[in-house]
């Protein structure tokens, strides 16, 4: 029995990195795509080559995601561990059919500590607070500040180059900095679902808390996400793409850059699994404003902002609606 459930708690995380995949795509590529710099399905493939390679760049960010509740061994412990990817799962489908670039970072988490307290487990609301909960608020007013003064740098140094050779050169550079961006979004994301997994793996018996990463885990997890990256996620490119702002080839480099660098600095320096959807809407938000306060459609960044705000508490409740039903199923 508890194998049984092991094993479908493993699957449900490699379908939630699935989702991640496709439902962040964009994340990566949206701006190369809309600038013109990259054609969709040569952006998909390289996003899915290097969120498969980042995902072996590191661990720390795992083990953030393994310490956010600890719901205890045996099959009630899985129980929860799989209600939390199911609430997860049902967030992620719902922003993406409204084409909302939500976090699946926070749903993921969110979903967790949801169904732990409809459990009466422990959440470990310090390790919440610091490594999810400032991070989340920190990171896009970081984001968003560091893309504008990018792109006032930018604009100063290249203010007397001729625009069409600056903006294809743009393009170029484009290429290296969606690389770079696909490269920390697997670095981040693929990590979380590999913690779930030792989490659950934890659960069940079949690890201690001091023991490494298994290599399946890093393997399936990172081939998860690039599968759903190369699937695309249409609905929310269009949304980060084209309808915040514009974005020509400068403004697109300056965010993909921007947006990477807070990954990483996040990922190697806090051990902090923020929201790579965060990070790079609002390095675009940041760079548009340099056009002018109204070249960003704020109608559209209020919809997102409202997602970003009810993703935690949302994923939560649906998570403990899952963890009451499988409740009334496994007592």
């Amino acid at each position: 029995m508890e194998i049984g459930i092991v094993i479908a708690v493993v699957v449900v995380a490699l379908v939630f990195d699935y989702t991640n995949g496709f439902h962040d795509a964009a994340n990566a590529i949206a701006t190369s795509v809309s600038t013109g710099a990259l054609k969709p399905r040569v952006a998909l493939a390289m996003a899915a080559i290097m969120n498969f390679v980042g995902a072996f760049l590191g661990q720390k960010v795992a083990q953030t995601v393994s310490e956010t509740i600890d719901p205890g061994t045996g099959t009630h412990a899985l129980v929860i561990v799989m209600a939390g990817l199911l609430g997860a799962i049902t967030w992620n489908m719902i922003t993406w059919y409204y084409g909302l670039p939500s976090s699946s970072s926070h749903a993921l988490i969110g979903g967790l500590v949801g169904a732990a307290v409809a459990a009466g487990a422990t959440a470990n609301w310090d390790v919440v607070l610091e490594k999810v909960v400032i991070p989340m608020f920190v990171s896009p007013i970081v984001a968003f500040s560091l893309g504008f003064g990018l792109m006032v740098v930018i604009m100063w140094v290249f203010r007397n180059a001729n625009p069409g050779r600056a903006n294809r050169g743009f393009k170029i550079a484009q290429t290296i900095s969606a690389a770079a961006m696909a490269l920390g979004h697997g670095l981040q994301d693929a990590q979380k679902t590999m913690g779930v997994i030792f989490l659950a793996l934890l659960a069940g018996g079949y690890v201690t808390a001091s023991d490494p990463l298994p290599l399946w885990v890093i393997i399936a997890a990172a081939a998860a996400i690039s599968a759903g990256t190369y699937s695309g996620g249409w609905r929310i490119m269009r949304t980060l793409g084209r309808r915040i702002i514009h974005l020509d080839p400068p403004r697109g480099f300056a965010a993909e850059a921007v947006a990477a660098s807070v990954l990483y600095t996040t990922a190697y320096g806090f051990s902090a699994p923020i929201s790579t959807t965060h990070t790079i809407t609002s390095a675009v938000m940041g760079v548009g404003a340099t056009k002018r306060l109204s070249a960003v459609r704020w109608g559209v960044a209020k919809s997102i902002l409202t997602a970003w705000v009810l993703t935690f508490p949302a994923a939560a409740l649906a998570a403990a609606i899952c963890y009451w039903i499988a409740h009334i199923f496994l007592p």
